[in-house]
């Protein structure tokens, strides 16, 4: 693949706007390793994505390839043009949709606080795959169970905030302007955290249902954080009860 004429690549993507052009920053947010480039330009590119990419119904949308969407529903484009300079032959796929890809452009608008558009992204998934029209078990791409729709468990970390350390025994939530309770798990432990707000600062609930956690700190992003001289091992049916002050 390639070109001798770069301004008109061969199976390439060209000067299309492509659906996962910021997947690297959204791993890192996954993994809390902060911006990789200029949030302000990060902003604007998912918005981007989301005005050029949306599609609110596929009628009269044109896709030479597998439909994996179509008709009345809803979807984000692989890739499109709205500057034109599409080259002859781009990349095969540019007109489908596939799942895991509007996956990590949805998610990152979350962690974006981008929340209308990352949501909306999210519910036309799900109303593509209700149990009638596809099954809800199989979001398939490229074969069938395809493992990339799995991108989908990201948005649990996005909208609770969570993260947690093995190394250094920490685990982390996002502040809440209401009472709330969120689902946690770091693969070998699992539990609920409910988080309300209070004058002084956030009331924190910790229930482990699974496992033994190890914790050393509980940190309430933007709030403040709480930490143990010795680590703590809280085991499946305890809880932890702490105030994280401002």
């Amino acid at each position: 693949m390639g070109a001798s004429d770069l301004s008109d690549p061969d199976l390439q993507l060209g000067a299309g706007c492509l659906v996962d052009q910021l997947v690297g920053q959204y791993m890192a947010h996954v993994c809390g390793l902060g911006y990789l480039a200029a949030p302000a330009q990060i902003q604007r590119t998912l918005e981007s994505i989301t005005r050029y990419n949306f599609k609110t119904s596929l009628y009269g949308h044109f896709n030479h390839m597998r439909s994996f969407a179509l008709n009345d529903e809803s979807a984000l484009l692989m890739a499109t043009y709205p500057k034109g300079r599409r080259p002859t032959r781009p990349f095969p796929y540019f007109t489908e949709v596939m799942t895991g890809f509007e996956y990590t452009a949805a998610i990152h608008m979350l962690y974006e606080g981008q929340f209308d558009a990352g949501l909306r992204c999210i519910g036309a998934i799900r109303a593509r795959y209700d149990g009638r029209r596809r099954s809800p078990f199989n979001e398939a791409e490229c074969g069938n169970h395809y493992a990339r729709a799995m991108a989908s468990w990201a948005g649990v970390l996005a909208l609770s905030g969570f993260h947690y350390s093995g190394v250094e025994q920490r685990i982390e939530f996002a502040a809440a302007e209401h009472p709330s309770q969120v689902f946690w798990s770091n693969g070998y432990v699992w539990g609920s955290c409910t988080r309300t707000p209070v004058p002084d600062g956030v009331d924190v609930e910790l229930n482990v249902l699974y496992g033994t956690l190890a914790l050393r700190q509980l940190i309430i992003t933007g709030v403040g954080a709480v930490t143990f001289e010795l680590p703590r091992a809280i085991a499946a049916g305890e809880k932890l009860l702490v105030r994280v002050k401002g």
